[in-house]
């Protein structure tokens, strides 16, 4: 433990990774998804956007146990367990492409797909969950992907639970333990990448209550939230993935 904090970054460093979570984690609280979305281009900030990644990866990871045993009795496991294995399939082959595509080509590309399915949920109506079963492992597969080739799960995952009549508190529910699942499969992999050292973990365990508070002070403001106004909300964050995506990738290739 004491390797871990010798060498955490300077304390402005914290402080701007400390604040840069609470934000992120208070997105998180009040829609289930969107943390790494919030989180990565703040964190980036002060620290390479791998440690960032690999940062936000930790924090969601440290969180999910806790998520699992306060959230299981209100999840939709017929889905969730279908996403989770189409994800352990796909993430070690979006890990596999990063190496041969150029990032900046499958960001836009990832913004495009985004694009097309937030249109899809617009004009589609919602059909009952047990009707989009065959489409989960597909979706997580998709999902697994994205999350390899940019750090992006959540789109796919979102579209797939906004497609369907699941109340809100499900929706938001069953996504953060999705990326829990997703946090379970990368991390390791970035560990093996040599991503995961004694500085981010060190910022990681002390970013860890901040991440608390702030995913707390969004639940509170999640339950004054009514079903259109979570729809709504939701489509709106999709709509700045597939933006932000689209701005990093044009940044690449500029």
């Amino acid at each position: 433990m004491s390797a871990i904090f010798a060498a955490l970054p300077e304390p402005h460093v914290l402080l701007v990774l400390c604040g840069a979570v609470l934000l992120a984690a208070f997105l998180r609280g009040l829609t289930g998804f969107g943390f790494a979305l919030a989180a990565v281009p703040l964190l980036s900030l002060v620290i390479a956007p791998a440690q960032a990644v690999t940062m936000a990866m930790l924090l969601q990871l440290m969180v999910g146990l806790r998520d699992v045993v306060a959230l299981h009795t209100i999840l939709d496991r017929p889905s969730l367990a279908r996403l989770s294995l189409g994800a352990v399939v796909g993430t070690p082959f979006g890990v596999a492409l990063l190496v041969v595509l150029e990032p900046a080509v499958m960001r836009l590309a990832i913004a495009a797909l985004v694009i097309v399915g937030l249109v899809f949920l617009l004009r589609a109506p919602k059909v009952a969950s047990a009707d989009r079963l065959a489409l989960a492992i597909p979706t997580g597969l998709v999902a697994g992907l994205f999350a390899g080739l940019a750090a992006m799960p959540g789109p796919p995952a979102v579209a797939y639970y906004l497609g369907t009549d699941r109340p809100a508190h499900v929706t938001r529910a069953s996504l953060m333990v999705f990326f829990f699942v997703t946090s379970l499969i990368a991390v390791p992999l970035l560990a093996v990448n040599g991503e995961v050292d004694f500085a981010i973990a060190g910022a990681s365990l002390i970013a860890f209550p901040v991440f608390l508070l702030g995913t707390a002070l969004g639940t509170r403001l999640f339950a004054r939230t009514s079903e259109t106004g979570y729809r709504k909300l939701a489509i709106g964050v999709l709509g700045v993935m597939a933006l932000a995506a689209g701005a990093r990738g044009l940044a690449g290739l500029i």
